[in-house]
């Protein structure tokens, strides 16, 4: 079984059972950051894997050294003969087109999404800059509006947006909580993350890792922020205070207090779990390391065999 092969075998399996294999992690809502980690190395390690899959196809079409020694020259041969397996030169030009694209395919959803990100971020900053009023504590601003509403717009100009139905609605503890809650998000750059799985959602709409991912995601950033809130205040405070701006609309840039998976995060924060233990912590971080790590392993597993045979000097 050549490299190229094993990679594609490995992306195929992580693609389609993947997304069923994380949905029964029951540990996640424990532990949202390493859940958050688990999701987006998922993601990451189908798309490298696919990358080097086509990569791998153009080692054996490298020529010999030529002018370096006779013993590089065969070290150069032996790796070739161990990446071996499909017709050359045409496997070597597939395989470098068929990386070539992936990557300009997913990287350009993926400057595309934050572009647009970007652009409405700054149209909304704009329109804040006519009607809101800034209040004592700096970044936040507070926009005329009955509906209770608090989002954040992330970025270098970042800013905290209330309305004054969320001044009236909330009391001291509760508005304290919001305000913790969207630092987080400031704070995480949780924007990136989630444009991020938006773009790869829409860069592949039929594979359904992609799209539990980019689902996944955005509660667990809100998950996230949660539990940044609770560290400060009581639970109940503040699962009252998400419940009270769950109902105004959010911008499309911004991230919301209340905009996603409300009822599941209310019920989270006020009948806990017991944290996960820092045993629990290691194996899973672990297992965050061996997504990663295992598409490399078998690109890189045909060179490894050939450095240790005779003709390669360091072997």
């Amino acid at each position: 079984m050549t490299a190229a092969l094993a990679l594609l075998i490995y992306a195929a399996a992580l693609l389609t059972a993947g997304p069923r294999l994380l949905k029964r992690l029951d540990w996640v809502d424990r532990a949202p950051r390493l859940g958050l980690a688990m999701w987006q190395a998922a993601t990451a390690s189908a798309l490298i894997s696919l990358a080097l899959g086509g990569l791998v196809l153009v080692v054996p079409a490298i020529r010999d050294a030529g002018g370096l020694t006779h013993v590089l020259d065969a070290c150069v041969t032996a790796m070739r003969d161990h990446y071996s397996g499909v017709s050359q030169p045409v496997g070597a030009v597939a395989g470098l087109l068929s990386s070539a694209g992936l990557v300009l395919w997913a990287g350009g959803h993926v400057i595309a999404s934050l572009a647009r990100a970007w652009w409405s971020k700054r149209a909304h900053l704009g329109a804040l800059a006519l009607v809101a009023r800034p209040l004592p504590e700096k970044g936040i601003v507070v926009v005329e509006h009955a509906a209770p509403v608090a989002y954040c717009i992330p970025g270098r100009r970042s800013r905290i947006v209330l309305t004054t139905g969320t001044l009236d609605r909330l009391d001291g503890a509760q508005l304290s909580a919001v305000l913790e809650h969207e630092k987080a998000h400031l704070r995480g750059r949780h924007d990136i993350v989630r444009n991020v799985a938006v773009a790869l959602a829409r860069a592949f709409p039929r594979i359904r890792l992609f799209r539990d991912a980019r689902l996944e995601i955005a509660r667990l950033i809100e998950l996230i922020a949660d539990d940044s809130a609770v560290r400060r205040h009581d639970r109940a405070v503040v699962a009252a205070a998400l419940v009270s701006v769950a109902a105004g609309p959010v911008p499309a840039a911004a991230l919301g207090a209340g905009s996603t998976a409300l009822l599941t995060r209310v019920r989270r924060l006020l009948n806990p779990a017991r944290p996960l233990s820092r045993a629990a912590r290691g194996i899973n971080a672990m297992g965050i390391a061996l997504l990663l790590a295992l598409p490399l392993g078998l690109a890189a597993n045909p060179a490894i065999v050939a450095i240790f045979e005779r003709h390669c000097p360091v072997g």
